[in-house]
């Protein structure tokens, strides 16, 4: 086990609210020869030990945010259960599946494969909800075999369910898109009217009327408003929003109503000029929406669900490179090269996202150097880190990025032939691998050379 030394911690000054307001995870600390330590772990030790580059998951800070969520929910919305669902699409792995289940979350799941993983990692099929908008028949029919709620997000989903539900009476829940405007990134928005996701309003009388004839357990209404949000009355106004829907559905069309999911979307702290909301503000928000629509609506409080995602995992994981070659242009900027880039994290390429990094090596030194960090891939806009603040970089320094959780490997790809990197889980000074680095050779394991193109 790493000693770490509290007083040379590299959090930011000031109190630990909530992990999505951190931007190292809970356990990150120095050791007194100077290095970056995550859950008791020497940073570098763990890259001369697993290589490089490498995930680095904390246990503590993911668990930390799964009981926060938890807590502030039980305190907060006492009128009925609740549900929290891990939004696995930010990252699925039977490592991650298990220990968020082992905190009592459910596991929102996009795909057969996300569902298997935490099939794998021990998740009842009942605690799975199945989102998507274009499940196909193969699909959708896995799903069903394993009993998990299926989230119908289209026509194509109910006549499907119609298809291939049979005799099993699917449990069923039905997405709506609320309408509601949220200030993020356009291609992580998904509440407002124009996008692909769920139900259009003035389609939903005839999605009830549809969904009231069939032999389904049709359970509640789901809504979802978009992802790395950092404004509370967007939350509030889902359940306005949804309200008449779920009142038509129980009074109009006798639907046995008694869930309602109001999605995730909570943003965390990527740079120190970033200022989310707690997980404790954001559940507050959501049941203050609750209070006021539903207090004097007749109605029975639902079970109310929630899917985080990015507020769970993202700040849990750091991503350590090795620095390699570097170029400077004079009057312009210098590129420090790593050894990983727009493959093991494509968020900076697409979404222009903005990160924090240090060096693990010399994470107690003087930041005085700007510098542009350059990933190793043949593309001008492999670009992680612009004007990052560093001690001056050289080969061989061990460079950490931090809140890379969330769809950095899930995300990942292969990209020049890259193989995919490996992922460790620590916790009270052990590591234990959770991803196995790939070889080149396992890039071929899907390659097929026809006989007419050997020799």
């Amino acid at each position: 086990m790493t000693t770490v030394s509290p007083a040379l911690s590299v959090l930011p000054a000031g109190d630990r609210r909530a992990p999505n307001q951190q931007i190292w995870p809970l356990t990150a600390a120095t050791t007194p020869s100077g290095h970056l330590a995550i859950g008791g772990c020497d940073v570098v030790d763990l890259v001369a030990r697993f290589g490089s580059p490498l995930y680095i998951l904390d246990e503590a800070t993911l668990r930390t945010a799964c009981q926060q969520y938890r807590a502030a929910l039980t305190r907060l919305y006492p009128q009925a259960p609740h549900r929290i669902l891990y939004a696995s699409k930010a990252w699925s792995c039977l490592a991650v599946c298990a220990i968020v289940a082992r905190e009592g979350l459910y596991i929102d799941a996009v795909s057969a494969g996300e569902i298997l993983t935490a099939i794998e990692a021990g998740v009842p099929g009942d605690r799975i909800y199945f989102h998507g908008n274009n499940k196909s028949p193969e699909e959708l029919r896995y799903g069903l075999e394993w009993g998990v709620t299926v989230v119908a997000d289209n026509w194509h989903d109910l006549h499907g369910l119609q298809a291939w539900g049979g005799d099993r009476r699917p449990r069923v829940m039905l997405r709506v898109t609320p309408g509601i405007e949220c200030h993020t990134h356009e291609y992580i928005r998904t509440g407002h009217l124009d996008s692909k996701f769920g139900f259009d309003p003035n389609e939903m009388p005839a999605v009830l009327a549809f969904a009231s004839q069939q032999n389904w357990e049709v359970v509640g209404l789901h809504a979802h408003i978009g992802s790395q949000i950092f404004e509370l009355q967007a939350h509030r106004d889902i359940v306005a929003a949804l309200l008449p829907w779920y009142r038509e559905g129980r009074e109009t069309y006798n639907l046995p109503f008694t869930e309602l999911n109001v999605g995730g979307g909570l943003g965390i702290r990527y740079t120190e000029t970033d200022d989310p909301p707690t997980i404790a503000d954001w559940v507050e928000a959501v049941v203050a929406g609750m209070g006021e629509v539903w207090a004097g609506s007749g109605l029975p409080w639902p079970t109310l669900l929630c899917e985080p995602g990015r507020s769970l995992i993202g700040p849990a994981c750091v991503t350590a490179y090795t620095v390699g070659s570097q170029k400077t242009v004079p009057g312009i900027r210098t590129y420090v090269a790593v050894d990983g880039g727009m493959s093991d994290n494509p968020r900076p390429i697409t979404y222009q996202s903005r990160y924090s990094s240090l060096l693990a090596n010399r994470a107690t030194a003087a930041a005085d150097t700007v510098v542009t960090v350059a990933g190793k891939h043949c593309e001008s806009g492999d670009v992680l880190l612009r004007d990052a603040l560093l001690p001056a970089p050289t080969s061989g320094d061990i460079l950490v990025v931090a809140s890379t959780g969330a769809y950095n490997a899930s995300m990942a790809s292969h990209y020049n032939r890259l193989p995919k990197i490996a992922a460790v889980v620590v916790a009270d000074g052990e590591a234990n691998l959770i991803l196995r680095r790939e070889t080149p050779s396992d890039l071929l394991r899907q390659d097929c050379l026809p006989d007419r193109l050997r020799g």
